[in-house]
């Protein structure tokens, strides 16, 4: 089985959802099944089906979950000595040489990537072309709209 990377913090809000799911939301979700099937009827019971769709839900999550913990391979930055060069975890300062706009990312696991925190897929373009590489280095990034040129201005392990 392939192990997919994924760091401490990754790990740790998945086990929060999957704590969520198990302790909250399921009992909730049986407790509604049960109170549904007090009204009669299961075949013209909406208050039935609506609560078995998300029972189906929340236990397909439950699995999706489990499965992703149990193929992660947790890498946490900080036990890794510092260096200058790019590696999964790392945050990466970066300078697009065309309009001069430094933008700051982490790469993370496919299941962490939030464009909107700057954190990247380890899968995405961007960081495909910044793993390997070393401060000062200039990295030339095939996007949807063209080749852009970063230069690696500063590497850290956060």
């Amino acid at each position: 089985m392939n192990k997919v990377p994924m760091t401490i913090e990754g790990a740790e809000a998945l086990r929060a959802e999957l704590d969520q799911l198990k302790k909250v939301d399921r009992p909730r979700i049986v407790q509604a099944i049960a109170e549904a099937r007090e009204h009669g009827d299961l075949k013209e019971n909406a208050e039935y089906h609506a609560a078995r769709e998300q029972q189906g839900f929340c236990e397909g999550r439950i699995q999706e979950i489990e499965g992703k913990l149990a193929s992660a391979q947790i890498i946490d930055i900080k036990q890794i000595p510092p260096a200058d060069k790019v590696i999964f975890g790392t945050t990466v300062d970066i300078i697009n040489l065309d309009n001069d706009q430094r933008v700051t990312y982490k790469i993370v696991g496919d299941d962490e990537a939030n464009v909107k925190s700057n954190k990247i897929s380890i899968n995405s373009p961007i960081a495909r072309g910044l793993i390997g590489k070393e401060i000062g280095d200039v990295v030339v990034v095939r996007t949807p709209g063209g080749e852009v040129e970063y230069e690696i201005d500063d590497v850290r392990h956060l």
